[in-house]
């Protein structure tokens, strides 16, 4: 029972999916909340999960990115009920689903002007976000995402500030969601979280700072993420919040198939949140290893000495964002066109 072990440290297993059947099967294992975004809606709709779905939308005269949003909304709530016992038990603490806004609007081709981005970034997320109980919205930590949290917060909708790599990123979250949570009639139902990325940052160390020796190559992501979480604990230690203000540890699946599939999990296991995708879960349920704390150890200092050297934070923010808004925007792309798809074949048949 490796994943019982390491919610013993203190760790909360969120899921990265929100299809129906990894739900519960994962919920009866142990998660306690989970995410969503369009490569996991894709996932899911050419598993055929959804056809009645789209078929009925579509004779409704549902244009496809309206059916994409509706289907999102529809598996994102299906998922939040599953969870909202606990939600409901830990009083808004536990039990959350996230919900990703539209990633086109980071699209290098379609996007609008920053100004427009905001706007509709705070529109999308109130739309989606007010009055949702145990739903988190992710918007992501771009100039624009990071310009919207503040409206967003003070309008009451709970927040997943997701694709952070760096410090600077994460302090501005941060304050912008407490400037946000100051402006409400009360503090009780603020829940927000910040979803450090691990695995991409060692994919790009070894890519783009091949300099580094064997004892720290590898664990950057790792003393990243230990870093940010040990701000984050210091900084709402003070803040009067009544529900926890998170990390979240999310790109947990290891990507050389030479390290352990727990490599992450074990590194952070201990406290705060770990967004597994099902794969990762299974591969460390087979494991049947016992954790203990380790997200507050860091490695010694001459390691974390040659990391401060070598890796420049600002590069590779600067690198990591303009990978990563495009794997937000060309997946929701690709939803567009299997809804379409999914829309003839439908209709034909």
């Amino acid at each position: 029972m490796s994943l019982q072990s390491l919610i013993a440290t203190g760790t909360k297993l969120w899921l990265d999916s929100v299809d129906p059947e990894a739900v519960l099967k994962n919920h009866a294992i142990g998660a306690t909340g989970a995410t969503s975004n369009p490569i996991i809606i894709s996932g899911i709709i050419n598993q055929g999960t959804c056809d009645q779905r789209i078929s009925e939308l579509a004779a409704g005269g549902t244009d496809d990115e309206a059916i994409a949003w509706a289907v999102t909304d529809e598996l994102v709530g299906s998922a939040q009920k599953v969870f909202l016992p606990i939600w409901e038990e830990t009083k808004g603490n536990d039990g959350y689903v996230s919900f990703e806004l539209d990633p086109l609007l980071e699209d290098k081709e379609l996007g609008p002007s920053h100004d427009e981005r905001v706007r509709r970034y705070i529109e999308q997320g109130k739309e989606y976000g007010v009055g949702r109980q145990n739903r988190l919205i992710k918007v992501p930590a771009t100039d624009a995402g990071l310009d919207a949290l503040e409206e967003l917060a003070a309008a009451g909708v709970n927040l997943n500030v997701t694709l952070i790599f760096s410090e600077r990123q994460y302090m501005i979250a941060r304050e912008a969601c407490w400037r946000g949570a100051q402006r409400r009639a009360s503090l009780d139902q603020f829940k927000s979280v910040y979803s450090i990325f691990v695995s991409r940052v060692d994919v790009y160390t070894e890519k783009h700072v091949p300099q580094l020796s064997a004892l720290a190559q590898g664990q950057v992501g790792i003393v990243n993420a230990k870093r940010l979480w040990q701000m984050n604990q210091q900084y709402w230690a003070d803040r009067g919040c009544p529900l926890q203000q998170e990390i979240i540890f999310a790109s947990t699946g290891t990507k050389k198939p030479e390290d352990s599939p727990d490599k992450y999990v074990e590194a952070l296991a201990g406290s705060d949140i770990q967004t597994n995708p099902p794969a990762t879960n299974d591969a460390v349920e087979a494991l049947g290893k016992t954790y203990s704390k380790q997200v507050d150890q860091l490695p010694p200092q001459p390691v974390l000495d040659e990391i401060e050297r070598e890796v420049d934070p600002q590069a590779l923010e600067d690198q990591l964002m303009m990978e990563g808004t495009a794997k937000f925007a060309d997946p929701h792309k690709a939803l567009l066109q299997l809804i379409a798809e999914k829309r003839a074949a439908l209709v034909a048949g």
